[in-house]
């Protein structure tokens, strides 16, 4: 079994290693700690640096880092924008550790909270989602995961996802719309699109 099967598992049975990764994405350079157990162990995965790539970092507002692992999206949005406040979840204890300290390590632990999704008050809203979801879960299990948290965008907010096409992109995004959950495709890259979910 590899590290990356652990990642969605709450207390990966592997033998911890940390392993930095440099990344350059939204115009921040960012060294991080990743580790084994942990999704995407020393490196940038690929799906997240098309999402980077596509896209522009949020400026301002809360934002929402969904299935944060080491912490990458959330903490570049963090350190590109000084007016982005940032919480994390994950169910694995080991990334959140991860994310914090990463968190820490670049400045910005005031504006970034890494927890589990049962320590998120279910009230709190966020003006934008920013994932690589989980898709390996299974169909539900997604489905589920986001119609826990798109409903927590405020109004007028948004979620931009990043999905395999390879992995079921296309009929995520007509599954969003028939929820009520409008989606269009941002940009399509090297097997990957880019999701928009907006709220109303």
């Amino acid at each position: 079994m590899t590290d990356d099967e652990h990642y969605f598992t709450a207390d990966p049975s592997v033998a911890f290693r940390r392993e930095p990764v440099r990344a350059s994405v939204w115009g921040v350079d960012l060294t991080l700690d990743s580790g084994s157990g942990v999704f995407a162990r020393g490196r940038v995965d690929v799906g997240t640096a098309v999402l980077f790539r596509e896209t522009e970092a949020p400026t301002q507002g809360h934002v929402l880092d969904l299935g944060c692992g080491y912490g990458l999206i959330g903490l570049a949005a963090a350190v590109a924008s000084p007016a982005v406040r940032v919480t994390a979840v994950d169910v694995n204890e080991r990334a959140l550790l991860l994310a914090r300290e990463n968190a820490a390590a670049l400045g910005v632990a005031e504006r970034y909270r890494a927890v589990l999704p049962e320590q998120v008050e279910p009230t709190t809203t966020y003006d934008e989602i920013w994932s690589n979801p989980p898709i390996r879960v299974g169909k539900q299990a997604l489905h589920d995961l986001l119609l826990t948290w798109l409903p927590r965008l405020a109004p007028g907010g948004r979620a931009v996802m990043v999905v395999g096409k390879n992995l079921g992109a296309d009929s995520l995004q007509r599954w969003l719309g028939e929820q009520g959950w409008p989606t269009t495709r941002l940009a399509s890259a090297k097997g990957f699109r880019i999701l928009e979910t907006r709220r109303g």
